[in-house]
Formats: structure tokens, sequence, C-alpha cells
């Protein structure tokens, strides 16, 4: 055990058995007198507690010190992760005014698959292929969601289906994607330290990436300006490029990326970032967590540029449909087809795909999640 994983351990004692739990997938510290878990996409108050407001600030600066991180009244924020992966977040007093607040995001251990993301009903065989098939060609694609929705998860998953000659740059703030494959680099960005030296943007990550000649460039999540760079990038040439953003929709997806393109130092005209948006997002996969808790997939959706007023246009292929709910009040449906075809299906047929467009009209039963549990 590394020195790391035992000091963690001593201070973190009080929530130490929920980090040792799979179950759960997040821990909520809401000050020392408060913890929340969520289990199951379902939050739950424990009862466990920090001995007081010290010891609980105290792991925070414990774990700061070891990553390397400052945090004080003048940098109230710290992202880190922890020796086990699990991405935690702290902020202190008096920002904090229930006392200090930390949130521990635990990650799979387990390789993860699109199998596995059948199996839990989060969307159908049919979508899956033809999520390979967008990956095949290399389309540029948004993963977009909201926090805890699983963007992390099913970005990993789709980079870890590249093909293995190709070489995949990952760009991250804090270090969270698990890609699977076998040439794959990965870069964290850096913040200052306590005499604001020596910081490592993402933006300074993106425009060295591509200098590194890579096949696609992974954003594991867009929040800034660096979404200007990404675009940019999947402009001119690196196609097959990929990220996460917040959004609620796949319209509003490509609206968040315009706006976080206009949080530069460049003074762009709105109307041409919207344009880049327009030119580079090929695919929005819209995730949504549910009333009951599920994570699903709920929009596969094709961006198609903009119309004669500039908005942007997007194409539903797959949509999620809810059928009803079970006894146990779990959500009934199934992501199907919308029966619109891509524009790109002649690419789909001179590359020999086996995705006829009879497939986009072919509806699945809903999934009853009872039943599967059964």
């Amino acid at each position: 055990m590394s020195v790391f994983e035992h000091s963690v351990q001593v201070f973190l004692k009080p929530v130490l058995a929920f980090l040792k739990d799979d179950s759960v997938s997040e821990i909520m510290i809401n000050g020392p007198d408060t913890i929340f878990i969520e289990r199951g996409g379902k939050v739950f108050k424990t009862d466990a507690k920090f001995e007081d407001a010290n010891s609980l600030m105290a792991a925070v600066r414990n774990i700061a010190q070891f990553v390397g991180r400052p945090i004080d009244d003048e940098r109230p924020f710290l992202d880190a992760r922890l020796p086990d992966g699990s991405r935690i977040h702290a902020v202190v007093p008096p920002v904090a005014r229930n006392g200090t607040t930390v949130a521990i995001r635990k990650f799979s251990k387990t390789k993860l698959s699109l199998k596995d993301l059948i199996g839990k009903g989060a969307l159908t065989t049919d979508a899956a292929r033809f999520l390979d098939v967008c990956l095949y060609l290399k389309k540029n694609i948004i993963v977009s969601g909201g926090t805890g929705s699983g963007k992390t998860t099913l970005l990993g998953i789709l980079a870890s289906r590249c093909a293995p000659d190709q070489r995949i740059v990952v760009l991250e703030d804090s270090a969270e994607l698990k890609v699977h494959n076998e040439h794959v680099v990965f870069f964290e960005a850096r913040p200052a330290d306590e005499y604001g030296k020596g910081q490592v943007t993402l933006r300074d990550l993106v425009k060295s990436s591509l200098r590194l000649r890579p096949d696609r460039v992974i954003v594991g999540e867009v929040r800034s300006g660096e979404a200007l760079d990404l675009i940019s990038s999947m402009n001119t040439g690196h196609s097959g490029s990929m990220g996460t953003v917040h959004s609620n929709n796949p319209k509003e997806c490509l609206t968040r990326l315009e706006t976080l393109a206009l949080m530069t130092d460049a003074e762009v005209p709105v109307q041409a970032i919207r344009a880049q948006v327009a030119a580079a997002i090929n695919i929005m996969v819209q995730l949504s967590r549910l009333s009951d808790g599920s994570r699903k997939i709920t929009h596969i959706s094709e961006g198609l540029g903009m119309d004669l007023q500039g908005n942007y246009i997007t194409n539903d292929v797959y949509l999620f449909e809810q059928t009803g709910r079970t006894p146990t009040g779990k959500i009934i449906g199934a992501l199907n087809p919308t029966g619109n075809l891509p524009s790109f299906m002649r690419e789909i047929e001179v590359n020999h795909l086996p995705f006829p467009k009879e497939m986009f009209s072919k509806k699945v039963a809903p999934i009853n999640p009872d039943e599967k549990a059964a």
C-alpha cells in the first residue's frame, strides 16, 4: 500500500466503507455531519460523520498536498483523484457555507463494454451497432448529458472500440477516462502552483495534441474555451474526434459548444463560430438519468449544419420511447429508430457495412427492467 493510499484510509475513515463498496457510485459530504451516497441511481442519507470540521478539512488538505494542488481561502476549490481512480472535488469555507463540501465520484473497476450497457437497458443492440458504424466512418461525436448521467463511461467505451492501429490522444482536466486500446496517449491539465506559475490548461493540451500526429483527439469534458480549438481541429482533418459536454438535448448540445467556444480571447464573430460548430459535429449521443435512477441513451442524433436563418438542424436517428412503468416504479421503454435515415447512408453502403436502410425502421420490444432482473 502506498503512503497516499494509507493516508486516504486514515483521513477518510468515516467514508472508507463506502469507498470500498462497489455498489456505491458517489459519496457526497455536506459538512462533517451530513453524508449522502448514491447507490443504484438513488441518493440516500447515511449515519456516517466526521469527528468535527477540522478533521474533514484535514482530510481535504492532506489529499491536496499529495496531488500538489493547493487549497485555501484564495483557492477554495480542489479537483483531484484518489489512488483508486475515484474523482474528488472539494470546496472549503467560507465559499462552502455548510462547511467543507466534498463529492467523490467512483468509477467501475471492471472494464465496461457496449454489451454491458445493452444488458443494463441503456441502449439496444441495433443502436450499439449504429454507434460502431459512426466510429468506423470516423464521425465526430459529442456525448451530451447532465452530471452523473454516464458521459465519461460511454466516451471511454466508444474510444476503446476504435481501430487498434489508430493513435488516440486523450486530454482531460482531471484524469478519469478509461480507454482500453493499443495506441493511447493520455494528458492531464495542471493548475498553477502557489506562486501562480506552471499552469497547463486544456486549451494548451488541445493545441499541443495537434502536433502529435493524432488519428483521434478525445477531450474528456469540454467546458471552456478549448471548445474552439477542438472544433477547429475537427474541421481541419482530425475526423473521428470525441468529447463530452453538459447539456439537455442534442440541439442544446450544439448551442452549448458555441457558447463555450466564445469563452476565449479570440475575437471570432458568433456566426463564424456557429458555422464551425455546425460543420464539425456529426453525431450527438444524449444520455439522461431518468426518474427511476436508471441511466439511458435517449437520443442518437445527427448534426446537419444550419438553415438559412442560422439555426442548427438536427436529425434524430434514435429516440428513447417510454411505454410505461413496472409495479416497482422502473421505466419501461426502448431506444428505437425514428425511421429517419442518416445523411451518410451512402457512405454506409459504399463501405459495405452490414447496416441496411431497413435497420432504421426496425423497432424492438420495450425493455422491462423487472423482467431483466428476474
